[in-house]
């Protein structure tokens, strides 16, 4: 069953504009060290950061709550090990996701992210999977 869709679209500029103007101040505060990571380790770190920053805004939106009761950080975007883009929730973020989940179920959140200059964008669905009894219930 659904249990949250969201979507979210950003001009890399303004991400651009946003790093040159506050500098570490903002991507410390929007951003985990890890994404930080791996933003600079490309040749254009502002379209990672908008990718990011639409996916953040979309799983909030699939959340229902906008940024109210956590932070930026605590909506993390990954990659496995073949580069899909993944959501890791804490705090705040993952309090509400067990909120949403219903009783029996466990959360899975499907991210799709997509870059054209000058836009970012992200589409997030959540999912909640029925779980056989007996098994340890675990969002992801």
């Amino acid at each position: 069953m659904i249990i949250g869709i969201g979507t979210d679209l950003c001009d890399i500029r303004r991400i651009a504009q946003s790093i040159d103007g506050f500098g570490a101040r903002f991507v410390s505060r929007v951003f985990t060290a890890a994404e930080q990571a791996y933003a600079q380790s490309v040749a254009k770190p502002e379209a990672i950061y908008a990718k990011r920053y639409a996916a953040k805004e979309a799983v909030m939106k699939a959340l229902g709550t906008g940024l109210r009761g956590f932070r930026f950080p605590d909506i993390e975007i990954t990659r496995d090990e073949l580069g899909k883009p993944q959501v890791e929730l804490r705090g705040g973020a993952q309090a509400r996701l067990e909120a949403l989940t219903p009783s029996g179920h466990q959360a899975q959140i499907h991210l799709s992210l997509t870059d054209e200059w000058p836009y970012a964008g992200a589409y997030v669905v959540i999912e909640a999977l029925s779980v056989p009894q007996n098994t340890p219930i675990q969002a992801r």
